[in-house]
């Protein structure tokens, strides 16, 4: 069996968590700039019962909700709080994924009661950090993530042979994992609606009884395919300089999770939106691998220079490592020796006082 952890509305419950005067309203997180001029990164559920959604322009969020309470994202503060719940959950020694900043998954073989243990870790992370996530469990990852999401917040589902088809005859497809999009269009069109009526036709999906787990080692079979972080920003902005920082901020975030999964990376991908720029992606695959964040940002503004434009006009930003392969990074020169021992002591710094507590000078241009 696995279990699956799906945190509720993450960065808002941190928020609401953090201030309890922001508990029980509606309460949206965008970036740093101007509330009226910036994307919703998440609502609270209070807000999300009134529409209001991710993706949505903070102008539209309250324009239906005028009172709507407004915090500025704090990447830093959501990394650490993940990496917190991750060490609490770990203490469980069973195996573990950390599939996301905000969800995770057990393997659970050998576990006479999951539905007990399902209900400790909710109580653990309450207790914890006082705010509440969702549990699914079930045969395979893909039902359990199912499972995760059915009965939110604050809930936990249990799916197994004795209610499989209840379960997916009540689920739409579109709350299956890679169902959201145009996958799940082009199923809708052939007149499916529902997980069942996707089981019906692709049984086998479902019946996996493979986890992403290897019992021996507690550590996952699959590497992550790739690891990335984006943001949007608040409005339009030209500043290399600025640009700049913000791709080196994003490096620095997919830097240490690389090297908390022991990944380093060969290929960097820069992606870049703007009026101007369009939708730009481009990558290159080095024969060093890395998981500096510093040779991260340093190849992804190499791929910037591809864009053909000086300085565009930017208003999202991306970076993505992929071609991962366990292992630490090697340095060879004396140059990368002492590198290296930098990077370990700025990460026993952060992991002790909190992610971002001392990062590149050129990041503070991004607040």
């Amino acid at each position: 069996m696995i279990l699956h952890l799906d945190m509720d509305a993450f960065f808002a419950s941190i928020e609401q968590a953090i201030n309890p005067r922001l508990k029980g309203k509606p309460l949206v997180v965008g970036s740093r700039g101007s509330k009226m001029q910036t994307v919703v990164c998440a609502a609270s559920y209070e807000a999300k019962a009134l529409g209001i959604h991710s993706g949505m322009p903070s102008r539209e969020a309250f324009a239906i909700c005028p009172d709507l309470e407004f915090v500025a994202a704090d990447q830093a503060k959501y990394i650490w709080t993940s990496e917190q719940i991750f060490s609490l959950i770990k203490g469980y020694d069973l195996p573990l994924n950390y599939a996301s900043i905000d969800e995770f998954q057990m393997d659970l073989s050998g576990c006479e009661n999951p539905v007990s243990l399902g209900k400790e870790v909710k109580e653990k992370i309450y207790a914890n950090f006082n705010i509440t996530a969702s549990v699914g469990i079930a045969k395979n990852w893909l039902l359990a993530k199912l499972a995760s999401k059915l009965n939110k917040p604050n809930g936990l589902t249990l799916i197994d042979d004795s209610n499989l088809e209840q379960v997916l005859r009540m689920a739409p497809l579109d709350k299956l994992c890679g169902m959201g999009g145009k996958n799940g269009q082009i199923f809708m069109a052939q007149g499916l609606k529902t997980c069942w009526d996707l089981y019906l036709n692709l049984p086998g999906l479902f019946n996996d009884n493979q986890s992403k787990f290897n019992e021996n080692s507690g550590k996952s079979n699959e590497k992550p395919k790739s690891i990335s972080h984006s943001y949007t920003l608040p409005k339009l902005h030209i500043n290399p300089q600025v640009i700049r920082a913000w791709i080196r901020l994003l490096s620095e975030m997919v830097s240490t999770r690389l090297r908390q999964q022991n990944l380093v990376s060969a290929t960097v991908h820069l992606w870049l939106n703007g009026p101007e720029i369009g939708n730009f992606g481009a990558q290159k695959t080095y024969q060093n691998t890395t998981n500096d964040g510093y040779e991260i940002c340093q190849r992804a503004l190499k791929i910037m220079g591809k864009s053909g434009l000086k300085n565009p006009q930017v208003r999202a930003i991306g970076v993505t490592c992929s071609s991962l392969f366990w292992g630490t990074y090697q340095p060879l020169l004396s140059e990368e020796i002492r590198r290296e021992g930098l990077i370990k002591a700025l990460d026993r710094i952060n992991n002790r006082f909190g992610e971002g507590s001392i990062h590149p000078a050129i990041i503070a241009l991004t607040r």
